[in-house]
C-alpha cells in the first residue's frame, strides 16, 4: 500500500524535503523546488513534479546534476562514500561483484565517457544486467553529448521513479 496522497500533500516543505529530498541524488533542492506543485493528484504526480523542475533547468544546471553522481563501479563505491540508494542499485546489476578484469574495463569506460561528454555515465542499472551494462556504455560513449544529456536525465527519471514507489511504500508501513 501506499503512502496516502493526503499525508504527502499536508507536508510542510521541510517535511517533504527531509522524506523525499534523497530521490535525487545529492539534490534535495528537486524537491524542495517540486513541493511548490502541490496538491499532487497521486504519487506519480509528485514526481511529474521533480522532473518539470530538472526539465526547467538550464543546460549548464542539468549537467550540473548530472555530475553529482557517481561513476559506476567507480572511486565513491571504493571508498564506500556512494549514497544507499546507488550502492543497493548497483549491486542489484552485479557491479559490486566484478572481476579485476571487468572492474579495469569499467574504469577505462568511466573515464573515456567523462572526457568525452563532461559527466558520468547515468543508467537505471536496476534494469539491466552486468553484461547489457557494459554494451550500453560502449554503445552509448559514440552519441553526441547533447543525446546523452538527454538519455543520462531519461535514465535518472527512471531511477528516481523507482527510488520513489519503493520510498512511498515505506512510508505506508512506517
Amino acid at each position: 500500500m501506499q503512502v496516502s496522497i493526503d499525508r504527502i500533500n499536508a507536508m510542510d516543505r521541510d517535511a517533504f524535503v527531509k522524506a523525499f529530498g534523497g530521490i535525487f541524488e545529492h539534490s534535495p533542492w528537486v524537491a524542495e523546488r517540486a513541493w511548490q506543485a502541490r496538491p499532487f493528484a497521486d504519487i506519480g504526480s509528485v514526481h511529474d513534479a521533480m522532473k518539470a523542475v530538472v526539465h526547467a533547468l538550464p543546460r549548464e544546471e542539468q549537467v550540473a546534476l548530472l555530475r553529482v553522481h557517481p561513476d559506476l563501479a567507480g572511486k565513491e563505491a571504493e571508498e564506500g562514500t556512494m549514497t544507499d540508494h546507488s550502492v543497493s542499485e548497483q549491486a542489484s546489476a552485479g557491479l559490486d561483484a566484478m572481476t579485476r578484469e571487468e572492474m579495469a574495463h569499467m574504469r577505462d569506460l568511466n573515464v573515456r565517457y567523462r572526457a568525452r561528454h563532461g559527466f558520468p555515465f547515468i543508467i537505471a542499472v536496476r534494469r539491466y544486467t552486468k553484461d547489457q551494462i557494459f554494451s550500453e556504455f560502449e554503445r552509448r560513449l559514440a552519441n553526441d553529448s547533447d543525446a546523452e544529456l538527454e538519455e543520462c536525465l531519461a535514465q535518472i527519471f527512471v531511477i528516481t521513479r523507482l527510488r520513489l514507489m519503493a520510498l512511498a511504500g515505506e512510508m505506508a508501513v512506517a
